[in-house]
């Protein structure tokens, strides 16, 4: 450990003695157990989303699409929406919506990773997402993890929003020795090992000096099934909380899956009785229904980011698709819409 991050490390923990909060102790002393019980990570790969760089707010980059898209198109196709519908109802200014659709139709037709309009600087950033891994699998949620305060099974609530809104991409916050000494260990990971093709590595290993400092988005929360080999694959989105995690695992097996699996009678009926035990139990993050084992995780991840703010998508990541255009033609004088047949 150099003394620069050892410095870090001691004023993080001076900073928590000054506060005197009983909360953050024990959130800390909870963080300080996890990593004791799940000491290994495990890396699932690169997510995408959208930040902002608005002059009127400040000069920092925020989250403004959820940094969780499989692709990076995904996040540019978000961008591509958030700018149309920006153009459509946000403002009655000619001059504005020209600029907004101008920004629109270089997403149209370029995997474009920024885009300025108004003075404002949309980017498309890269991250990694990871979970936490012991003996006994992937790490649970821990007990200081906030909860909704209306824990409702209802398959119509909303979930909560993505704690990734209006997120600050600021390299210098870390929250408490725990999470300063997560980020020490990993700000020299890279992918490695034969499983990665070689540009992959090369790319990983450059985004370290490009990219030097570390941003950990807020901790989510998703449904995972153990796979035949040991090893756990998602069951559909991450989550704001523990709670919409296992809401979500209770949809899949109350209605979602039957309808994207095509269940017969006898199966749907058998899922649907398998997700009201599992509502019954409350708060269960570990639940089995026909040999197939599923758990609540958290899911954590890591930005990059550098002088020139935070990284984008890198040369050797992967999209299914290309640009397209997503909307219907807008007139920037009077915001009138054309739509081809």
């Amino acid at each position: 450990m150099t003394d620069d991050w050892q410095q870090q490390i001691d004023a993080l923990h001076e900073e928590l003695v000054r506060r005197d909060d009983p909360a953050a102790w024990v959130r800390e002393a909870d963080a300080v157990e996890a990593t004791l019980r799940y000491p290994h990570v495990a890396l699932r790969g690169p997510v995408f989303g959208v930040a902002v760089q608005d002059p009127a707010v400040g000069p920092q980059w925020r989250v403004l699409k959820p940094v969780v898209d499989g692709m990076p198109q995904m996040a540019r196709d978000g961008l591509q929406s958030h700018l149309f519908f920006a153009a459509k109802d946000d403002t009655d200014n000619p001059a504005v919506r020209r600029e907004l659709l101008a920004a629109v139709a270089v997403l149209e037709r370029e995997p474009a990773d920024e885009v300025e309009a108004c003075g404002v600087r949309y980017r498309v950033v890269r991250g990694d997402e990871f979970a936490r891994v012991g003996d006994d699998g992937l790490e649970p949620p821990r007990p200081t993890d906030p909860e909704p305060a209306d824990r409702s099974w209802d398959r119509r609530k909303r979930d909560a929003p993505s704690p990734d809104l209006g997120f600050v991409l600021d390299p210098e916050r870390v929250d408490g020795p725990a999470a300063g000494a997560m980020k020490l260990g990993l700000r020299d990971f890279t992918y490695t090992g034969a499983r990665f093709p070689s540009d992959v590595r090369s790319d990983s290993k450059r985004a370290v000096t490009s990219h030097p400092e570390l941003v950990l988005l807020p901790t989510t929360f998703g449904a995972v099934e153990r796979g035949d080999h040991g090893g756990w694959r998602p069951c559909g989105a991450v989550m704001a909380s523990p709670h919409d995690a296992r809401r979500l695992l209770y949809d899949g097996m109350a209605e979602m899956w039957a309808l994207l699996y095509k269940f017969d009678d006898v199966t749907k009926a058998r899922y649907a009785e398998a997700a009201e035990e599992y509502r019954a139990l409350g708060h269960a993050d570990a639940f089995e229904v026909d040999d197939r084992a599923f758990r609540i995780c958290r899911v954590e991840r890591l930005l990059r980011t550098g002088p020139e703010g935070p990284e984008t998508p890198r040369p050797s990541d992967l999209d299914e698709y290309g640009p397209m255009k997503m909307h219907p033609t807008m007139d920037p004088e009077d915001g009138t819409l054309t739509y081809e047949s």
